[in-house]
């Protein structure tokens, strides 16, 4: 089933590796058992309440946050995959946010970031310089069940993109004046 989620004008667009075996099956973003997503994006104020893998579309109709990978194809674990389905990846994402132009790219892991890019990523938080005009660019921790990040530390990276979504005009089509 597909997992993602996209329109124009969203807040955030979420990008992870790939869709688990499970979140691809059932066709719901980050379902997997041990995954923490919705919890972080709870704790982190970025919803105002515990969402379910299930009501991942009501993240696009009630906050504006969206959902895609770098790479389509599920797998059991991220590492499985190829550089090369990277390097395609990187490509078709690139095309999808510039034309959905989000105004942030929350890049769900620095690997996710590293493939984007091209390039390490140190650091968690935007990149200032990768900004396009349009879309502007945050690296988060990946919230898999196998990060061994401590979830507190998590959540702090996730509370500052929550600090800038805050700030975030939504719905755009009203601020375009295209109404509803």
């Amino acid at each position: 089933m597909k997992t993602e989620r996209l329109a124009y004008g969203l807040r955030v667009l979420f990008v992870g590796f790939n869709p688990s075996l499970r979140s691809h099956e059932l066709g719901f973003n980050y379902a997997g058992r041990s995954n923490r997503f919705y919890t972080i994006l709870y704790q982190s104020g970025l919803t105002t309440r515990l969402f379910t893998p299930q009501e991942s579309s009501l993240l696009l109709q009630e906050y504006g946050y969206g959902f895609t990978n770098i790479v389509a194809r599920p797998t059991r674990r991220a590492d499985e995959l190829s550089r090369e389905e990277y390097r395609e990846g990187a490509v078709l994402l690139r095309a999808k946010i510039e034309a959905y132009r989000p105004m942030i790219a929350c890049l769900v892991g620095k690997g996710v970031a590293q493939a984007f890019f091209g390039k390490a990523i140190r650091a968690f938080g935007f990149l200032e310089s990768q900004a396009d005009g349009c879309t502007h660019y945050f690296v988060a921790p990946a919230t898999s069940g196998l990060v061994r990040m401590k979830l507190a530390e998590q959540v702090a990276v996730y509370r500052a993109l929550a600090e800038e979504v805050a700030h975030c005009p939504w719905p755009m089509r009203e601020i375009r004046g295209e109404g509803r």
